[in-house]
C-alpha cells in the first residue's frame, strides 16, 4: 500500500508528464558531448577543488536561473528547453535556495552586498504572495505572487513547503541580525516576520496531529497526516518553536513519532534502521527524508525520547550506500562510486523523461547525484568518491551548467540535462556543513529554535542542551 506521503510523488510525476508531453524527450546520448559539456573534462581535480566546484555550480541554479522577477528559485530549469516553467517557483525550493546563497556569501562566491539585494527582492515578493493561514501554496507564480496549483485540490497552503522555506528564514534571519548595515538588519527583520507569520496551529485541525494542507475551497479534504520517518520532521520542529501559534508536545508525540511507532528494532546489511521509514517496507525510503529537514537542523548528537536522529540519518546514508554497491538488481553502473537513489527526474520504460521517487523498493537503474553529494556529512568518504567519479571520471557527461545532472543511468547510456531546485539545492547547504557546520550553527543556535526543541523533549549533545 502507498503511504500517504507518496501521493505528492506520484501527483508530481503526473504533472511533469502532463506539463512536459515526454513524446518531447529531453533524453540526452552521454555520448554526444556538445550538451552544456565542458571544454575542461579531462582535468583532475583535488578534493578540495572539487568540492568548491560542487558548491560553486548548486548555488548557479539559484543565482543565475532564478526565476526574473521575484529573484526565488523556478521549480525547475532544463537546459534542453530553458523557457519550460520559467516562471513556476517553487517554496521549499526557495528555502533551500536562500542557505545556498548563505553558503555563498560565506565562501565569497558571490558579494555580500549583492546577495543583500537579491535576498530582499525575494522576500518582499514573499510578503505579498498568496498565504493560506500564513503558509505559503507549493509552487506561486514568480510573476505576481499568486498559486499555481500543485493538483486539483492543493490550491492553498502547504505547511511542509512551508516549513523548508521557514529553515531558510530563520537562516537568513541569524546570518544578518547582528549586522551594523542598515539593508542587512531590515532584511533579517524581514526574514523573522514572514517566519512569525505562519500559522502552524492552524494546520492541526484541533488533533494531535499536523496536516499537510488547507485550501480555501477544499478545506483539508487532502488529509495528508504528517508521520514519521520522512522529509516532514522540521515542519513539527518550527511549529513547536512558533512564537505566535506553538503547538504542543503532544501533537508531536502522537503526529510525528506515532506514540512511538516510529521505532523499529529491524536492520538491513546489519545495520539498524532505528525507525520505520514510511512505506518502505522493512528497508529506507529515498535519500531526501534524510536531507530535507536537516539543512539546518543538525541531527549529530541530536535525540528525543524515542530515537537519535544522528544514527537515523547515518545509517539510512551507510544503508543507501550499502545497497546500491551489493545491487540486488544487477544494474550496470551500480558500484561503490556511483550510488544513490533519492526522489528526482527518471527514465521512462520508452526512453522519455519521468520522475520517480527512487529508493531499494523503488529501484529503476537510475542514480540521482544528489542523493549522494547530499550525503557528505553521513558518509564523507563515500560521497567524495562519488564526487571523484562525476568530476574527474564523468565532467563531460554528467556535469552542466549548474553542476551535476539531476539523473543519470549507465545502465541505458542515458542522462536528462535537467535539474531540479529541490535536488540541486541539497548540495552547498550540506556539502558546507560537513566541512563547517555553517548552516547548522545558524540554525540550532536561534534562540526560537532551541526552545522549540526543548519543548519536544529533545536534547543536544553537540550544543549542550
Amino acid at each position: 500500500m502507498i503511504m500517504k506521503n507518496f501521493f505528492r510523488i506520484i501527483t508530481l510525476s503526473i504533472a511533469f508528464l502532463l506539463s512536459y508531453n515526454c513524446s518531447n524527450s529531453s533524453d540526452w546520448d552521454v555520448n554526444n558531448s556538445s550538451v552544456g559539456a565542458p571544454q575542461n573534462s579531462a582535468t583532475v581535480y583535488t578534493d578540495s577543488q572539487i568540492t568548491e566546484m560542487v558548491k560553486k555550480d548548486a548555488l548557479k541554479y539559484f543565482w543565475d536561473f532564478a526565476q526574473s522577477n521575484s529573484k526565488l528559485a523556478r521549480e525547475r530549469y532544463h537546459t534542453d528547453n530553458p523557457s519550460d516553467d520559467a516562471n513556476t517557483v517553487t517554496t521549499g525550493g526557495s528555502g533551500f535556495g536562500l542557505m545556498t546563497i548563505l553558503v555563498g556569501i560565506k565562501n565569497g562566491y558571490v558579494s555580500q552586498a549583492d546577495a543583500v539585494s537579491r535576498l530582499t527582492t525575494a522576500l518582499d515578493f514573499l510578503q505579498t504572495a498568496n498565504r493560506f493561514h500564513g503558509a505559503w501554496p507549493h509552487w506561486i507564480n514568480g510573476t505576481n505572487g499568486n498559486v499555481l496549483p500543485f493538483s486539483t485540490m492543493d490550491n492553498g497552503g502547504d505547511l511542509v513547503e512551508t516549513a523548508f522555506l521557514a529553515q531558510g528564514l530563520i537562516c537568513v534571519r541569524e546570518y544578518f541580525k547582528s549586522s551594523t548595515n542598515a539593508a542587512e538588519l531590515a532584511l533579517a527583520q524581514k526574514a523573522d516576520d514572514l517566519w512569525k507569520g505562519i500559522e502552524w496551529s492552524w494546520y492541526t485541525k484541533g488533533e494531535n496531529t499536523l496536516y499537510w494542507h488547507w485550501s480555501p475551497n477544499y478545506d483539508f479534504q487532502m488529509n495528508m497526516k504528517l508521520q514519521g520517518f520522512d522529509e516532514t520532521l522540521i515542519t513539527y520542529i518550527l511549529a513547536a518553536a512558533s512564537p505566535n501559534y506553538s503547538i504542543e508536545k503532544s501533537v508531536y508525540q502522537n503526529g510525528w513519532a506515532r506514540n512511538g511507532g516510529i521505532k523499529t528494532s529491524g536492520s538491513q546489511f546489519g545495520i539498524p534502521l532505528v525507525v520505520n521509514h514510511n512505506g518502505a517496507n522493512g528497508t529506507v525510503g529515498p535519500m531526501f527524508w534524510s536531507h530535507y529537514s536537516f539543512l539546518g537542523l543538525d541531527p549529530r548528537g541530536l535525540s528525543d525520547e524515542y530515537v537519535n536522529y544522528g544514527d537515523v540519518t547515518k545509517n539510512h546514508a551507510k544503508i543507501m550506500y550499502e545497497y546500491c554497491v551489493r545491487n540486488p538488481k544487477s544494474w550496470q553502473g551500480y558500484n561503490s562510486k556511483s550510488w544513490g537513489l533519492t526522489a528526482s527526474y527518471s527514465r521512462n520504460p520508452d526512453g522519455t523523461t519521468g520522475y520517480s521517487a527512487h529508493q531499494p523498493n523503488n529501484d529503476l537503474g537510475i542514480i540521482s547525484p544528489t542523493a549522494a553529494i547530499s550525503n557528505m556529512p553521513y558518509t564523507p568518504t563515500e560521497s567524495m568518491d562519488f564526487l571523484r567519479f562525476l568530476y574527474n571520471e564523468n565532467y563531460s557527461k554528467y556535469i552542466g551548467i549548474a553542476g551535476p545532472y539531476d539523473a543519470y543511468s549507465i545502465q541505458y547510456n542515458w542522462v536528462t540535462p535537467r535539474y531540479l531546485a529541490i535536488d540541486q539545492g541539497t548540495i552547498a547547504p550540506m556539502v558546507e556543513n560537513s566541512q563547517t557546520q555553517f548552516l547548522w550553527k545558524l540554525f540550532m543556535n536561534a534562540t526560537d529554535v532551541r526552545q522549540g526543541l526543548i519543548k519536544l523533549g529533545f536534547h543536544s549533545t553537540t550544543y549542550g542542551f
